[in-house]
């Protein structure tokens, strides 16, 4: 939200935690708010709250946000709160109700996603040290028992340190009867653009 609006995030942890202004910045819990009561109204996840809001009032450097792109092209974004985990959080004005509404419902959309890996997918955890990896193998559970098989996709995890999750709900139990698994293990500021390079050069072998 913050790159989206303002092209930066806003605050220096170092320099804010020991007076208690850290996390206090008004625009962003105003305008999260403003976007989980879309969310709220229209029924939908967060994930494209986001991308409506951002679109409703032209934010100045949305053509930067992951989630305006994801909601310009269709494509389906999802958003999963740990309550406390984000600034946002300890303001007055967090409608954590309708917040927790919003996330679960993303969390059908990541499941029907995730339903969409069999026989060729590619999952990429990139940075997420415990949320995402286990909301990821609580959605592929749901999608496999639904769905039944969801199985031969890929999995990759991007991070500076292997950690026990990702090793575990990324790479070795989704993958433990078919499909392959890789670490990548590198600082993100040289690694993400590697990885945006290496796509864009497949995509334009692709198209020959």
């Amino acid at each position: 939200m913050e790159i989206a609006f303002f092209g930066q995030t806003s605050e220096e942890v170092a320099e804010t935690i020991n007076t208690g202004r850290f996390g206090m910045v008004k625009e962003t819990a105003e305008l999260y708010a403003g976007a989980i009561y879309i969310s709220a109204r229209k029924n939908i996840g967060l994930g494209e709250a986001f991308g409506i809001l951002i679109k409703k009032l032209n934010a100045r450097y949305k053509k930067y946000s992951l989630l305006y792109n994801f909601y310009r092209l269709g494509l389906p974004a999802s958003v999963h709160l740990a309550i406390g985990t984000d600034t946002v959080h300890q303001h007055p004005n967090f409608p954590a109700g309708e917040a927790g509404e919003g996330s679960w419902r993303d969390f059908k959309v990541l499941a029907a996603a995730v339903a969409g890996l069999h026989t060729g997918g590619i999952v990429a955890n990139l940075g997420s040290a415990v949320v995402l990896p286990e909301v990821f193998l609580k959605a592929l559970s749901v999608a496999r028992n639904i769905q039944g098989k969801v199985i031969n996709f890929t999995t990759a995890n991007f991070d500076m340190i292997q950690h026990y999750r990702p090793m575990q709900n990324i790479l070795l139990r989704p993958t433990s009867d078919s499909g392959q698994a890789f670490a990548f293990t590198g600082h993100h500021e040289i690694m993400l653009p590697l990885l945006a390079v290496s796509l864009k050069s497949f995509e334009r072998y692709r198209k020959r």
